[in-house]
């Protein structure tokens, strides 16, 4: 059937057809909606034999997959390009002790970033693991590349990583998609022993070779296998009625793109091209056979840019067409394999170029392999792209960018002038130099100028600037009553407030003003024991969300018990995984597959990690959470204060509360206090109280009634019920075990294990004893009955 799909459907779909048997991920935008759709499937009844689970984090997927691999099933991991770091210590083994069925990590990469605390480009990442990459410029060849992937796997046994970007796995097109999918019969053999499976360092010394072996394979294949040189495409354009570029770019699609323009432009394959390349050949001449110019420029662009780089071009050569201004002949390498290199492809496109412009998201991972390309061939080819400033070094690319600096590409390279080493685009002061090519350029031929126009007679006509609109917490977030409570509890004390990923990360927005770091996820639990090492004036205290709890905190938690941390920490339990769109985790005993199971609860933990003080709250009562929270920070050593109230999702609002004329002074305590976006200020307002100095006044519309402000306004102004915004009314109160999980007192001695204890034997020992003579004499003395 034909559905409208977005990207991340369209690649569990792809996926599913593909015969995968377990998914697993951790959510993380913008990846989340493949393991939903996965999900949504498989309780619809038309995703058969397919396990789908969201894991606690990203490296527990990842172990669990590798496991269901080596029975045999074809895997799927899911996650963002920051939830691959927390996944890396076992994607480093994996890759060398390798898989059984097909293993396909599907990294999203955040250009921007859009929502994201960095913009890591995983095909370094791939290099850096030695794991293939295919990187796709639409949501159409990703489709295609998750069933080479899950093929590649397995044929060599590797991991595979499918690396899509936020507009590639946002964008939305159509797609045939089979109405019902099965998983993949497993082997009948199932888990097959094996030393292999086993990584001790001989089986990694070997497993180095072969992943070494293996990647040169694979770049070869990718040139010259057709199910993977397909992802490589080379296109010949420009000349004279030449708008190959424009076809290919509203095609749709990026499978063999016909020729539409003059005479000679068109797709080259990449293995027909590369075969091209192996045949021995003198200077390239200025014509081919055919009359038509032979390319100079090339043009390099991997990824989304790809598009980007296409629309470009169309814009160039439709422009160029009415100027009466012809277009250079150029040769363009779109590359969906960035690792391992397709080389041979590459050195085909590159033959008789001098000139190479490299677009690419986020580092310059192509720009660096072309150069190289150089080096190692002895090719007389300059390289521009970021290194070069020629591109961007961050962030997203866009037509409207690509369109400028082609131009001047374009213009540059036909004059024959240099390109500045630093070349911004237009973005920054030039130097002298770049200033002056730029001029003798743009004349009345120049693509530059044509293209400058072009953009901006497509652009917006308001210039002015725009209103600032920082994120801010929901209105009724039940954060904003734990973050207020927080520093209502510390008043007169120093303290450093550490953040972590999540909603709450907005915490540190004023007038909260209650996030002092963010680091990583579950970073803010330990590096408040860093503080509080450090600077023990001050109390430390670390936020953590109810799902950030489970996949990162424990061990953090547990290292502060351990050595004694001074430090408190405030768990914001909202019964969801909000941030990313309300996933369930393990404290809502909620699953994917529809099983409902006993929730993990947060309070027994902390109780088995050794946490001594854990107290409660509600966050929309203020005088409870106060009281809970002071009572957690006097505590001398680990304690813990859970705020528990449903995320507003999650429930139906209240009544929105009322502001009244009558009462309200204007003072602004309750926008200054608490920062809620539900409230508003009219400076016209007047009342009997608030004179000329305006008043408040509440946006019905945003309103969740979660009462707080009423609670915070010194002057009862707001009027509404405290009705503790959908979560259950509590005393403040602390968790108290019934029975204990684990006894107190002194260690038992059977715990002791003195025979090995090397180090103080070791102390015992006469400067010229061996370590087996000191073992001996040990030995001796404990089994006369010595005691040490």
């Amino acid at each position: 059937m034909k559905k409208l799909l977005m990207g991340n459907e369209a690649f569990a779909h792809a996926a599913l057809e593909a015969g995968v048997n377990v998914v697993a991920g951790y959510p993380g935008t913008p990846s989340s909606e493949l393991v939903e759709t996965v999900a949504k499937l498989h309780g619809a009844g038309t995703a058969r034999d397919v396990h789908v689970e969201w894991s606690t984090n990203e490296k527990a997927a990842l172990e669990m997959l590798a496991g269901a691999s080596y029975c045999g099933a074809r895997v799927l991991f899911t996650c963002k390009q920051v939830g691959l770091n927390v996944a890396s210590d076992a994607l480093m083994s994996l890759n060398y002790v390798g898989v059984g069925g097909g293993c396909v990590l599907f990294v999203a990469d955040d250009p921007g970033p859009i929502s994201s605390q960095t913009e890591q480009d995983t095909r370094r990442f791939g290099a850096f693991a030695k794991v293939p990459v295919l990187d796709p410029a639409t949501p159409e060849q990703g489709f295609a590349m998750m069933g080479a992937a899950f093929d590649l796997s397995e044929r060599y046994h590797t991991p595979v990583i499918v690396r899509p970007t936020t507009r590639i796995n946002h964008a939305s097109t159509f797609f045939e998609v089979a109405d019902e999918t099965h998983g993949r019969p497993l082997p009948a053999e199932g888990f097959q022993k094996d030393p292999k499976w086993v990584i001790f360092p001989k089986r990694a010394f070997e497993g180095h070779g072969e992943i070494n072996r293996r990647l040169a394979q694979i770049a070869w294949d990718y040139a010259y296998d057709p199910a993977l040189a397909q992802f490589n495409e080379v296109l010949e354009g420009g000349g004279e009625g030449a708008v190959t570029a424009a076809s290919a770019a509203t095609s749709g699609t990026t499978g063999a793109v016909q020729p539409t323009g003059g005479e000679g432009a068109g797709r080259t394959s990449a293995a027909g091209q590369a075969a091209r390349n192996a045949a021995p050949a003198a200077a390239a001449p200025e014509a081919g056979v055919s009359g038509v110019e032979e390319p100079r420029v090339g043009i390099v662009a991997g990824g989304v840019s790809v598009a980007y780089a296409r629309e470009a071009l169309a814009l160039l050569e439709r422009e160029a067409a009415r100027a009466g201004i012809p277009v250079p002949r150029y040769r363009f390498f779109a590359v969906g394999t960035p690792y391992p290199f397709p080389v041979e492809t590459a050195a085909a496109f590159a033959e008789g170029l001098t000139d190479v412009i490299v677009f690419e998201e986020l580092d310059s991972v192509l720009e660096e392999e072309m150069q190289k390309l150089a080096g190692v061939r002895h090719l007389p080819l300059r390289v521009h792209g970021k290194l070069t400033g020629a591109a961007n070094d961050r962030g997203e690319n866009t037509a409207e960018n690509i369109a400028g600096r082609l131009g001047r590409f374009f213009d540059r390279t036909r004059a024959a002038l240099p390109i500045s080493p630093h070349e911004d685009g237009g973005a920054s002061t030039r130097s002298n130099k770049s200033s002056r090519c730029s001029s003798e350029v743009e004349g009345t031929d120049s693509l530059a100028a044509l293209a400058a126009r072009a953009i901006g007679a497509n652009a917006l006509s308001y210039n002015g600037p725009l209103p600032v609109r920082p994120p801010v917490l929901c209105a009724g977030c039940p954060h904003r009553g734990s973050f207020y409570a927080v520093k209502q509890a510390l008043k007169g004390r120093e303290a450093v407030l550490c953040g972590d990923i999540g909603c709450y990360t907005l915490g540190n927005a004023k007038p909260l003003d209650a996030v002092d770091t963010c680091l990583c996820m579950g970073a803010g639990i330990t590096m408040a024991q860093g503080f509080s090492v450090v600077e023990p004036h001050k109390k430390s205290v670390a936020f953590v969300g109810d799902s950030t709890f489970f996949a990162s905190a424990l061990t953090g938690i547990a290292n502060a018990v351990y050595n004694g941390h001074d430090v408190t920490f405030a768990i914001l339990d909202n019964a969801t995984t909000a941030m990313t769109g309300s996933q369930p985790h393990p404290g809502t005993g909620v699953t994917l597959m529809g099983e409902k199971r006993r929730p993990i609860v947060i309070e027994e933990v902390l109780h088995g990690l050794g946490v001594q003080h854990i107290g409660f709250a509600n966050p929309h009562s203020v005088e409870m959470s106060v009281t809970a929270a002071r009572a957690a920070i006097d505590y001398d050593g680990p304690s813990a204060i859970i705020f528990r109230a449903p995320c507003i999702q999650l429930k139906k609002p209240a009544e929105p509360v009322r502001i009244s004329v009558e009462l309200c002074t204007g003072c602004k305590k309750c926008i200054t206090s608490i920062g809620c976006p539900g409230i508003g200020f009219d400076e016209g307002l007047r009342g009997p109280k608030s004179g000329e100095r305006g008043q408040a006044f509440v946006d019905g519309s945003l309103c969740d009634g979660c009462a707080l402000c009423v609670q915070v306004c010194p002057f009862g102004a707001i009027e509404g019920a405290v009705g503790f915004g959908g979560a259950a009314a509590m005393e403040p109160a602390r968790y108290t075990p019934n029975p204990e999980p684990f006894q107190t007192g002194e260690i038992p001695v059977v715990l002791a294990d003195e025979r090995n204890d090397f180090q103080e034997t070791e102390l015992r020992g006469e400067l010229d004893q061996t370590s087996d003579e000191v073992l001996g004499a040990a030995e001796g003395s404990l089994e006369e009955g010595g005691a040490r």
